[in-house]
């Protein structure tokens, strides 16, 4: 196996023990892939969904993350929170994937995974 010492993952979200567990859904826009993006590699893009809370009026509390995986490392950021309805992960889903968002989506996390690299690392458990 070869070294992994210049991977990194970084967590950007507010208060990031919002998503220190399993996401409640997840879907995969693009997997597989040898995307090249400012010279990183993405290999995998996704989307999480984590219900924060549940409202008897407004319905569920949801915060949405993308799950960029790099060569170089892992980023997950806020894609978008609020309540979203019943359906937010298929309906965000459906939005980058028809509207050329993934794109947009790749370079954003391409761009803060670099200037994140030296400045907040997590080991992995």
């Amino acid at each position: 196996m070869g070294c992994e010492c210049n991977i990194v993952k970084v967590i950007d979200v507010v208060q990031p023990e919002r998503i220190a567990r399993p996401p409640d859904k997840t879907i995969v826009l693009l997997s597989d892939g040898k995307f090249l993006e400012q010279g990183y590699i993405v290999k995998k893009v996704q989307l999480n969904l984590y219900i924060q809370q549940k409202n008897t009026k407004l319905g569920p509390y949801s915060l949405l993350t993308t799950q960029v995986e790099t060569d170089k490392g892992l980023i997950e950021m806020t894609y978008d929170e609020g309540y979203r309805g019943e359906n937010p992960l298929e309906e965000a889903a459906a939005f980058l994937t028809s509207h050329l968002g993934i794109s947009g989506l790749i370079l954003r996390s391409v761009m803060q995974l670099e200037n994140s690299k030296n400045l907040q690392t997590i080991p992995d458990s």
